[in-house]
């Protein structure tokens, strides 16, 4: 018998025996509904893909100044919480698992989406290249507000905060959003963060705010049922970094005495290169890490068993796949053919290219 690992070997992931290796990655799908409250038609969409290993919802803004895109769930407010309940309740009838993604997107906002119209916050006052997407259509970003000092012990207190929602909303988890250009990110790289005081210059001030927010979930939640992402090559959202090998090499060991359930980390992207990104596998961080790797990025069953096989990552998260078929952990483990997605569906609108595409039985 092979004692080979692939993507249906069960894995003890902090506080949970996952059935299988094949983790649904957060989607932003833009379809909650007034005042970003979850809706049934968000509880039918993740019970369907109840089936995989884990299920890591969309981000969800922390507070109203972590919008950064119109119908995204927030967990910051009572209504948003009982709308959470719906989803976790729905995943939890089919024995599924649902970690909840804790956001904010500091620069990558626009002041129509602000409380009271306000600037964004940032690090520092760099305005990003490209437009937001807002209610009116898609406006040019706004240079953004740096944060002042006194303020980021604020932000920590929110994602406390909305980690505690989590909680009530019944959730089995949280992961904090450390990646893809958003504020965690912004502090980390050195392209958005200009600050000179204990949160900017050295990479050890840049992580702090990462590493503070972490710990601050964990305080919530225990380390066993925490998980962080992070997207080292990424350019995505205007992001550059001078040396992002030692960057996110000094994160990822600094995230090591958390003793975290994973760490989720974003392969290099095409479109990474084309902007100048660094492709920086993640292979090359898994000695840095102590505990369980996520990976991600146009992973396939015959990569993602691969990846497992080899020993380069531990799980492996897919977003478009698991858009297209709510049930790919039976389609991967039949080798059975899949649905195609439709990128023209992926954000707003309803029921069409989010709960109609069928099941293998179907």
């Amino acid at each position: 018998m092979s004692t080979e690992k692939n993507l249906f070997t069960p894995i003890q992931l902090g506080a949970y025996e996952l059935p299988n290796r094949v983790v649904m990655a957060p989607l932003t799908r833009n379809r909650a509904g007034e005042g970003n409250v979850p809706q049934p038609l968000n509880a039918l969409y993740y019970q369907q893909r109840a089936s995989a290993g884990l299920i890591i919802s969309e981000a969800s803004q922390i507070s109203p100044q972590g919008q950064g895109y119109p119908a995204t769930p927030g967990i910051h407010s009572a209504e948003q919480i009982a709308g959470w309940q719906q989803i976790t309740q729905a995943v939890h009838a089919r024995g599924g698992r649902i970690f909840l993604q804790l956001w904010h997107v500091g620069r990558i906002s626009h002041p129509s989406l602000q409380p009271d119209g306000a600037l964004p916050v940032a690090p520092s006052a760099v305005q990003p290249r490209g437009d937001a997407m807002t209610y009116e259509g898609m406006q040019p970003f706004v240079t953004p507000r740096a944060l002042e000092l006194d303020e980021i012990a604020g932000i920590v207190d929110q994602y406390r905060q909305a980690a505690k929602n989590a909680l009530e909303a019944g959730f089995d988890g949280v992961e904090v959003h450390g990646a893809n250009g958003y504020l965690l990110d912004q502090f980390l790289r050195d392209g958005t963060n200009h600050r000179t005081d204990a949160y900017g210059g050295p990479v050890e001030n840049r992580a702090r705010l990462l590493l503070e927010v972490t710990q601050a979930v964990v305080d919530v939640w225990g380390s066993d049922r925490v998980g962080v992402r992070l997207s080292p090559s990424s350019t995505f959202n205007d992001m550059t970094d001078s040396d992002p090998k030692a960057t996110f090499g000094y994160a990822i060991q600094a995230l090591n005495p958390l003793n975290l359930a994973y760490l989720h980390l974003l392969e290099p992207s095409e479109s990474d290169l084309r902007h100048g990104g660094t492709a920086i596998p993640t292979k090359e961080f898994r000695s840095l890490y102590n505990g369980l790797l996520m990976v991600n990025w146009d992973y396939d069953r015959e990569s993602g068993n691969r990846a497992i096989a080899s020993g380069d990552a531990d799980l492996v998260s897919y977003g478009k796949l698991f858009i297209a078929n709510p049930d790919l952990p039976e389609r991967f483990a039949k080798d059975a053919p899949l649905n195609e997605p439709n990128p023209d569906t992926f954000y707003g609108g309803g029921a069409e290219g989010y709960t109609d595409y069928p099941a293998l039985a179907a």
